[in-house]
């Protein structure tokens, strides 16, 4: 099981940031330049370390949103994805947000029913990856 630490985006932003770009910008082809952004500053940062190294990453943003959640191919499919977005939720909860949001690559969103969140409105595009806003209700 992954050992999560959620820490500001100051102490996260070396590990954060080079799981984010090796998902996002390597392997899913997302610009370099919108990747990271003012958010990332105000946002609670999620990383997952097995055998004390960083393979995911994850954040909250102060109004509820849960987003840049990203493993690293070799540990995927090993509850990391799972443990860091239980941690995100817990954390909106203790800071008294009644809902939680999400932009979910719609290859994910049955990861993210089975953890409670439901698919709202239509599907779209961002960043050229096709997206389903999803919520749960805390």
């Amino acid at each position: 099981m992954p050992r999560i630490e959620l820490l500001a985006w100051e102490t996260a932003r070396a590990d954060a940031s080079r799981i984010r770009t090796i998902v996002f910008v390597e392997e899913q082809r997302v610009p370099p330049d919108i990747e990271l952004d003012e958010m990332d500053a105000p946002s609670v940062h999620a990383l997952a370390f097995v055998d004390g190294r960083a393979v995911g990453t994850g954040r909250l943003l102060p109004d509820g949103h849960i987003g840049r959640m990203a493993v690293l191919r070799e540990a995927r499919a090993q509850g990391v994805g799972s443990a860091i977005l239980e941690h995100l939720v817990a954390e909106a909860g203790r800071r008294g947000v009644r809902e939680v949001v999400l932009a979910a690559q719609t290859h994910a969103v049955p990861f993210y029913r089975r953890h409670g969140f439901a698919p709202v409105g239509a599907v779209y595009e961002e960043a050229g990856i096709p997206h389903q806003d999803m919520r749960r209700v805390l």
